[in-house]
């Protein structure tokens, strides 16, 4: 008598076309079609989330493989396998019966096994007088030899999604890294163009990444990215080329310090006319600095430019920007900053802001007669939109550098630009203010 092979599961499980499908799919395997089980196993591993499958799913999928004593399965039948719901908890590294039972349904709902339940709906086999196995009740692992194919396309295409992934990701970020630092060059070389208007768009297109973004939305913002970096890149090299070596070493020359204290006429004449040719150059540097936003400095970026405002906080640590405001406030009365000026620049510029400019005030004490008139002078230009701390820190940051290298220090030109000589004092000889000299005297600096 033939042997009917079961195609409906037991008890209240119910039919589905997909089961159908599956089994039809099954029916249709060569004879002689084989397939490395571990091998078809890792491809649906690698495309889960594309076939449905959850991870406690798949362990019991490895257990269900380890009862097929074969390392390859054939279409040659065999490949119905009947451990127990303890045996699969064991080899499954153990779960509730009741995640087992859901886990399996997993499966056979995405098409990886089906089952061929007894009438009584356990699982067993039936063996012949020779030992073999005539009738087996279990899960049939033919879903998977029926479709090795269809696995190993979908995890080829997995590994090729997730590499393109990987891949504007990289290139997203490399971007961003570009743009803003070619933007800050722009800054601090003083190249005309708008760059307020640069960052300004930058910020615009970061703003459309989410927190979690697909690969179409990643590349559309890293389009636009490549768009704005090639604006920028190209601004800088126009910007090169058109400068040769003696204007570069003209430029160099305007903003370097005379220190000698015996220097005749002609040489104060052409200073003086140097300052009046930054002087004339300034309207265009006003429109460039009023366009930036308002930033935010790196803190160890201030405390490398102006190292003289931690001789104001006790054991000579400033490690958060709360920290580098309380040094500036108990800076100011011993640079003969009023209140009333601090207040000003905080409520111009902003905490942090007026307290990088009072640190880089500090710094070039030596060459400004008047500290609190300096400082106020900043604030009205702030509030006019003709001030910004960037360029003001970066100018110093330059002096520092130059100072390590033993260069001949150039004078920060935000000396000349922001302020009006009547402040600066840039002579042949250092004045400090009588406030700062008396807390010098009590600290014992002099």
């Amino acid at each position: 008598m033939g042997t009917h092979i079961a195609t409906t599961p037991f008890g209240r499980r119910s039919m589905s076309l997909d089961i159908i499908a599956s089994q039809a799919r099954a029916g249709k395997i060569d004879s002689d079609a084989t397939v490395s089980k571990w091998q078809a196993f890792g491809n649906i591993r690698e495309a889960k989330e594309a076939l449905g499958a959850t991870d406690r799913a798949l362990a019991i999928l490895n257990a269900l493989l380890t009862f097929h004593r074969d390392d390859e399965l054939s279409g040659e039948g065999g490949l119905v396998v009947f451990p127990s719901n303890e045996q699969l908890i064991r080899r499954a590294n153990g779960m509730s019966p009741a995640t087992l039972r859901r886990h399996l349904s997993v499966l056979v709902t995405c098409g990886l096994v089906i089952r061929r339940d007894s009438p009584n709906g356990k699982r067993f086999a039936r063996k012949g007088q020779g030992g073999q196995v005539e009738q087996a009740y279990g899960f049939d692992l033919s879903p998977i030899v029926a479709r090795a194919g269809e696995f190993k396309e979908l995890a080829a295409a997995v590994q090729h999604e997730r590499k393109a992934y990987k891949l504007v990701k990289e290139r997203l970020t490399i971007c961003r890294r570009d743009i803003v630092k070619i933007i800050d060059a722009g800054l601090n070389e003083d190249v005309p163009a708008d760059w307020g208007r640069f960052l300004r768009r930058y910020e615009t297109i970061i703003a459309k990444l989410p927190r979690t973004a697909s690969r179409q939305v990643l590349e559309t913002i890293a389009d636009e990215l490549e768009d704005l970096w090639t604006q920028v890149h190209q601004l800088l090299e126009t910007f090169v080329k058109s400068q040769n070596m003696s204007a570069n070493e003209s430029h160099f020359e305007r903003h370097i310090q005379n220190s000698n204290p015996h220097s005749n006429s002609t040489d104060e004449s052409e200073n003086r006319s140097g300052k009046e040719n930054e002087a004339s150059a300034t309207a265009a540097k006003y429109d460039n600095v009023r366009s930036l936003p308002k930033r935010d400095l790196p803190l160890g970026m201030v405390l490398d430019a102006c190292p003289e405002i931690l001789t104001m906080v006790r054991g000579g640590q400033i490690r958060t920007w709360r920290d580098f405001v309380a040094a500036a406030e108990l800076a100011r009365p011993h640079m003969g900053i009023s209140p009333s000026a601090w207040q000003e620049a905080v409520e111009a510029m902003g905490p942090e802001q007026a307290a990088a400019t009072v640190a880089g005030i500090l710094q070039r004490s030596n060459h400004i007669n008047s500290l609190g008139g300096y400082l106020r002078n900043l604030t009205e230009r702030a509030r006019g939109g003709q001030f910004s701390v960037w360029p003001m820190i970066m100018a110093l940051l330059r002096a520092r550098l130059d100072e390590k290298a033993g260069k001949s220090p150039a004078e920060p030109s935000w000396t000349e630009a922001d302020v009006g000589n009547d402040l600066v004092d840039r002579p042949r000889h250092t004045e400090i203010s009588e406030a700062l000299r008396l807390s010098m005297k009590n600290r014992g600096w002099e």
